[in-house]
């Protein structure tokens, strides 16, 4: 290397970036070709990639048949998001050159980026015509195939990996294949090639437990994920599925451990404390339910199933007054939805408070109008409060919905007559 190219690097090395830089840009006009392209290479290695590509770009016009220089191009042009000189870069490289099968690889890549999948494939296929027995070729295909969802067509090409290469570019092919597999249907295929893996990786302990799961093995699962949690304590969405495969299993006390222990490291999970507090009911511990699932209120004041359940858990308490102030505390906060106004209007009515009970079920019925079973309640609390006209009317609204109620038939026959007499 020469002298003013060497001194350039180590200034660089002593972070005087201007200086190297000022020195190979005065000393490129009396440059070599291979010393040009060695600064087009310090160049790239510095981050100055404008630079490298006017060099490459002279050097290319110069030498039309050096493939090495197009590569390098284009990956410059690449690194700077110009895909498309990257491909016409690439496709000046003839068939009979060496570095054609690289030169159609990149093309894949470069295509499957931009979407274009079925283009990606034509080049890579094109590749395996030319090198029928490199595994990186196959590897590429079944990445391409596993990404577009086509996981039947990957298995293939990963298969035909595994005898050679056990991982390929840091990647486990049998993870791979347990995964195709896994999304494929095959979930015992899967488990068994999970199970040859004998990985202490999270993620791949993680889908293992998934697959398991699947395969009808929820003690593997179980133990998958338990195992994840152990080498990762901070794998926040292991402690949810660990949870709700305990509660499958009827081990509610293990599930509600599991979800106390997911809470403190992953604080703002909603998921986890509204499962916390149906697990504390389940057994019995009414206080923490409800002090979990108002955590998770707190989190969404919308998250309707947790706040169908503090519902459910005041009227069981007979807590109405509770009720009352959950719903319209959310109201406040935005969230909005015609069975919260149902509750409300219930709540009310048994906390005979009926102007705003009535107020309520009136605003509920602009948006339950279609749903019979908030008609007939609605139908008679009209009833109750002495409003035989409304009544009759909602009531008759039920009837178009629910013909073959004859109870409900009658009921309106007798406020007609009522009203009548």
């Amino acid at each position: 290397m020469d002298s003013t190219i060497m001194e350039a690097v180590h200034l660089m090395e002593a972070k005087q970036s201007d200086k190297a830089i000022s020195m190979l840009e005065d000393y490129l006009p009396n440059a070599d070709d291979e010393e040009k392209f060695t600064i087009a290479e310090l160049y790239i290695q510095w981050g100055f990639l404008t630079e490298a590509i006017d060099i490459l770009q002279e050097l290319t016009q110069r030498f039309p048949n050096e493939s090495e220089i197009k590569i390098m191009l284009a990956d410059v042009y690449i690194e700077q998001d110009n895909d498309g000189e990257a491909i016409n870069m690439l496709n000046e490289i003839d068939e009979d050159d060496p570095a054609y099968v690289q030169a159609l690889m990149q093309l894949a890549d470069l295509y499957q980026a931009q979407g274009l999948f079925e283009v990606a494939e034509q080049k890579l296929l094109a590749a395996k015509h030319y090198e029928p027995n490199e595994p990186i070729i196959d590897f590429a295909l079944g990445e391409l195939l596993f990404s577009n969802s086509d996981y039947r067509e990957a298995i293939t090409y990963y298969e035909k990996i595994l005898p050679v290469a056990k991982e390929v570019a840091n990647v486990s092919i049998n993870d791979r294949l347990a995964e195709a597999y896994a999304a494929s249907g095959e979930y015992e295929k899967a488990l068994e090639t999970y199970q040859d893996i004998d990985s202490e990786d999270p993620d791949t302990l993680f889908k293992y437990g998934f697959t398991a799961l699947h395969a009808g093995r929820r003690d593997i699962a179980i133990q998958a994920w338990k195992h994840v949690i152990e080498q990762d304590m901070y794998y926040h969405t292991a402690y949810y599925q660990l949870a709700k495969a305990y509660e499958d299993e009827e081990m509610i006390d293990e599930a509600y451990e599991t979800a106390k222990q997911g809470i403190k490291v992953d604080e703002f999970n909603k998921e986890l404390y509204f499962f916390a507090g149906s697990m504390a009911h389940q057994l019995n511990k009414d206080d923490e339910s409800e002090k979990w699932v108002r955590e998770a209120v707190t989190l969404d004041p919308d998250y309707k199933e947790a706040i169908l359940f503090l519902i459910e858990l005041f009227k069981q308490q007979e807590k109405e007054d509770s009720i009352v102030d959950l719903v319209n505390d959310i109201k406040k906060l935005g969230a909005n939805d015609p069975l919260y106004e149902w509750e409300l209007a219930r709540a009310y009515n048994e906390l005979e408070s009926y102007n705003d009970a009535l107020k309520r079920y009136q605003e509920a019925y602009n948006s339950l109008n279609q749903d019979s079973d908030f008609l007939k309640e609605y139908g008679y609390f009209l009833t109750e409060e002495g409003r035989i006209d409304n009544a009759i009317q909602i009531f008759e609204e039920y009837l178009l919905q629910q013909p073959l109620d004859p109870e409900i038939e009658e009921f309106v026959q007798r406020l007609k007559q009522t009203g009548e007499n």
